[in-house]
């Protein structure tokens, strides 16, 4: 009998990792902005989205990121798109490991 366990332990291990594989993206809807700034700019006289851009420029320690409430997310994925997004409400579609999201899709909110 307990030579079927190892058996049915790798059958839950693999229908585990399947179902992980299969499942849906998460999403998030907030604001795109630096991880430097988070919510509040520090940039006078510019907008959210110019000084969101500027502070990407400076090529820092820091990366887009998406505010949703009072949490910073980091983003991974396409810079070009985050950019175009700057200061924008948007909803992201991706995977969040701790408070980084993987992006798959980025969208203006419906």
């Amino acid at each position: 009998m307990f030579h079927r366990t190892p058996a049915i332990l790798i059958l839950v291990i693999f229908a585990f990792l399947t179902m992980r594989a299969l499942a849906a993206p998460q999403t998030f809807t907030g604001t795109i902005t630096d991880t430097m700034c988070g919510k509040k700019h520090m940039s006078p006289g510019k907008s959210d989205a110019d000084c969101t851009r500027d502070c990407m420029k400076l090529k820092g320690d820091w990366t887009y990121g998406l505010v949703v409430g009072n949490s910073l997310y980091r983003l991974t994925g396409d810079n070009k798109q985050f950019a175009t997004f700057a200061g924008q409400s948007v909803t992201v579609a991706g995977e969040a490991t701790g408070t980084t999201i993987a992006v798959k899709t980025i969208t203006p909110p419906k």
